[in-house]
């Protein structure tokens, strides 16, 4: 006599479950052994604090609708500012290398945008790059009065500063001298990421984003699924799309830890007015010397990205950064370095310069 059918039915439901156990087992370890090889290869910037802030704590800076801004500093406070502003899920810890370097020289100014690292959620729920304009005219207020400063922006730290340049274009040529745009676009994100394929990726992603924009309950307990249960998958994932063949483990760690502790609204909100943004017509209003830097192995804004805004900015010169991907300034930090240097020399005044290194000289 046959076996019931019922328990064919269960027995192969069991097949299937352990099967799939099976195989999500072997791709936890796999994930696992392929983290593991990584962060066991040589890592020359295993001993640098990456986590460091900036000393001068200038407090919490309260942006047009009530948002608080964690900003911090570090030089001379009458030497020329550097304004630095972090890219989507980081902080601004992502500038440690330059804030370290350049303030012997410079007032090197650094704030977390809104709903990311030490500073508040928009208490309106407004996570628009128009929003992150007004949010830097806030720090330039507060930190920059009068100016000379050079704006330097990463990912959407770089939209950030083209929103500001349409809200404000008045800045430009008076308190702010010059701008630096690292691996970021104006327009055609997911075009440019994806090519052909971009359309068709922005039609799921919005359908996604319409989704949890409504629901970020959902979101959140998405995201600390992925915290308890996905670090080795979220670390390869962050190497694969932010970083160049040699990366540092010690650089993947950290943006993985950051990016993880995103709230969901930054997630949802923000990276669905990223997908969505044309800032086209700002970049025509940065009427200051500009400089493009973009990383040769940047998957997320492209060389061809790179290419648009050099040629729309009125005033602009672009330099590809060898073996970087998309935290270029991070992963080959001292070129990067190099290259902002050298821009620094040109765009700011030399009288302010003289004075700057006799303050340095008496510090």
């Amino acid at each position: 006599m046959g076996e019931p059918k019922r328990s064919r039915t269960l027995r192969a439901v069991a097949w299937g479950a352990g099967t799939a156990a099976a195989v999500l087992a072997a791709g936890v370890a796999a994930e696992r052994l392929a983290v593991r090889r990584i962060r066991t290869r040589h890592d020359p910037e295993a001993d640098e604090p990456l986590g460091s802030l900036p000393p001068d704590d200038l407090g919490d800076v309260r942006s047009f609708d009530g948002t608080n801004l964690r900003v911090r500093a570090a030089g001379p406070p009458d030497a020329p500012a550097l304004v630095f502003v972090h890219g989507i899920t980081l902080d601004l810890t992502t500038w440690y290398y330059q804030w370290r370097t350049f303030s012997d020289r410079y007032r090197c100014v650094l704030y977390d945008q809104r709903a990311h690292g030490g500073s508040s959620r928009p208490p309106d729920g407004d996570y628009t790059l128009s929003a992150m304009g007004h949010d830097l005219r806030a720090v330039l207020d507060a930190a920059v009065p009068e100016g000379p400063a050079v704006l330097v922006g990463h990912s959407l730290g770089g939209m950030a500063i083209l929103a500001f340049a349409k809200e404000y274009p008045e800045e430009f040529g008076t308190r702010v001298v010059g701008v630096v745009l690292a691996d970021t676009a104006a327009s055609d994100v997911l075009r440019e990421a994806f090519g052909a394929l971009g359309a068709t990726v922005g039609r799921g992603l919005r359908r996604l984003g319409a989704r949890y924009r409504s629901r970020v309950d959902a979101a959140e307990r998405l995201q600390g699924a992925v915290r308890r249960f996905g670090v080795d998958l979220s670390y390869l994932v962050a190497r694969a799309t932010n970083f160049g063949p040699d990366a540092s483990p010690s650089h993947i760690d950290h943006v993985t830890r950051i990016s993880m502790a995103a709230p969901a609204e930054v997630w949802v909100h923000t990276l669905q007015d990223v997908f969505e943004m044309d800032l086209r017509s700002a970049v025509e209003r940065v009427s200051v010397p500009a400089l493009v830097v973009v990383g040769d192995r940047d998957l997320v804004t492209p060389k061809t990205s790179a290419q648009a805004l050099r040629s729309a900015l009125p005033d602009a010169r672009a330099v590809v950064i060898t073996r970087a991907g998309h935290l270029s300034m991070m992963e080959q930090h001292e070129r990067f370095n190099e290259v902002l240097d050298g821009f620094l020399a040109e765009v700011l005044p030399p009288a302010r310069r003289s004075r700057r290194r006799r303050a340095s000289t008496r510090t």
